[in-house]
């Protein structure tokens, strides 16, 4: 009793946070559109990308969960739990000082602060079912392998970069993009592989009391 009470009350909070994120996204898509801001650069922010697939994760999981037909896959659960942790790591480190330009405060609050915490909650409280596997983890990988190159290539093309840390024009051009990225990179791998170890050793241990 005490775990479905639990597990519904997980469910609900997952439909509040979907649904939060999902209108921080929709207000800042409109005030892009209304001050006629190109919504390809919109969709080209890591930030915007990784809160969509939060959006999605915690609204499909929430509803799953709550009409008893199962759950969002582990492994795209720990996938979006690593990409909205290293939003909110590289907003804090990064970004927290920069001007974000016509991003709303609350938005920007929702979006670099509350949803990786939520996700990150999310992950930890609700661990995967059946361990998850190194080789399985790396896959995580691929969404930002595949980002920074579309990033590199479509800004040289358009003069327009999502980040400073990405953007060459800076003093120290490509190399200073090219420290940046290792040490993302790096923070993915480290960051994937915590949250491998801990998503495991929770589900573990939640197994035995179980049993």
């Amino acid at each position: 009793m005490r775990d479905s009470v639990r597990d519904r009350v997980l469910n609900v909070l997952r439909l509040g946070f979907g649904l939060l994120a999902a209108v921080a996204l929709g207000v800042q898509a409109h005030r892009s559109a209304t001050l006629d801001l190109s919504m390809a650069n919109f969709f080209s922010y890591f930030t915007n990308l990784s809160n969509m697939a939060g959006v999605v994760v915690l609204l499909v999981g929430g509803t799953l969960g709550l009409l008893g037909r199962g759950r969002v896959p582990d492994l795209v659960r720990g996938a979006v739990a690593l990409y909205l942790t290293i939003t909110g790591l590289v907003y804090l480190v990064a970004l927290s000082d920069y001007d974000l330009g016509p991003l709303l405060p609350w938005v920007n609050g929702v979006l670099h602060r509350t949803m990786p915490l939520v996700l990150l909650a999310d992950w930890l409280i609700d661990p995967p079912r059946r361990p998850i596997s190194r080789q399985q983890a790396l896959s995580w990988l691929l969404f930002p392998l595949v980002y920074l190159p579309y990033t590199l290539i479509r800004g040289a093309v358009t003069d327009w970069y999502p980040y400073p840390f990405l953007d060459p024009r800076h003093p120290g051009g490509y190399g200073r993009v090219a420290v940046a990225c290792t040490l993302v990179t790096l923070a993915f791998v480290g960051v994937g592989a915590a949250l491998v170890w801990a998503g495991n050793r929770l589900g573990a241990g939640r197994e035995a009391v179980g049993g």
